[in-house]
């Protein structure tokens, strides 16, 4: 069972390493391409504010976004800011959403995210910390997958091999990392195919960063394709 409170005080550590972070950079950094094709870091900081608000949303019961095209356009109307207008609006966001998740609810409701998605509100707080956490690495400023704290990776690697569990189009793949941990994704069946390495080149596959998996090992086929997060 998903510990809300405990993923909370992660969220908090997360946001601090990334104000930390990002306060040493100044507004020309900010302009600078991100590891995101087409973003730049601004538009990763203006994309991680507005989520804040977004998943505030979600635990209030109302839409996560007003519509995709409003998201992108707040992204892009808000990436361009100074440093300064960007770690205000991620320490206010940041708090609103903490705030939101302090009074007593029923953190085992349904929610709804994006595209009818729903998922319990006990899980929020962690899809949170993904997004702070991911994002960090994905600024391009020295955070590196292999920086992320185990825990995250082991759960984000869990939940992403869930995600691609069942489809078709990937084939029946276990993955072990070298120390012996394993998980399965893809399509029913048994594993065809094996995937292994680190920890964090097998989340770098299978959340589309990084190397992409180039680093992996595989056994009984190529390296899956996934489709896109």
């Amino acid at each position: 069972m998903t510990d809300h409170v405990h993923d909370l005080r992660s969220v908090r550590e997360a946001t601090d390493r990334l104000l930390t972070a990002v306060a040493k950079l100044d507004n020309g950094a900010l302009s600078e391409e991100s590891h995101l094709p087409g973003w730049t870091r601004g538009h990763i900081l203006a994309h991680l504010a507005r989520n804040a608000d977004a998943l505030l949303n979600v635990l209030e019961g109302r839409p996560m976004y007003e519509s995709g095209e409003a998201r992108d356009a707040d992204i892009a109307r808000d990436a361009g800011r100074p440093l300064e207008e960007h770690l205000a609006d991620l320490r206010d966001s940041a708090a609103r959403f903490l705030a939101t998740t302090e009074p007593d609810q029923d953190w085992s409701r349904t929610v709804e995210l994006r595209g009818g998605v729903t998922d319990r509100a006990g899980n929020v707080p962690f899809r949170r910390w993904v997004e702070v956490d991911l994002h960090h690495v994905d600024l391009n400023i020295g955070y590196e997958l292999s920086d992320l704290p185990e825990e995250f990776t082991d759960r984000e690697i869990t939940f992403l091999a869930d995600r691609w569990s069942g489809r078709p189009e990937v084939p029946a793949t276990a993955l072990t990392t070298d120390d012996g941990r394993t998980w399965r994704t893809g399509s029913a069946g048994d594993p065809a195919v094996t995937v292994s390495g680190p920890p964090a080149a097998l989340l770098a596959w299978l959340a589309g960063r990084g190397d992409k998996g180039a680093s992996l090992t595989t056994t009984g086929g190529p390296l899956p394709a996934l489709p896109p997060l």
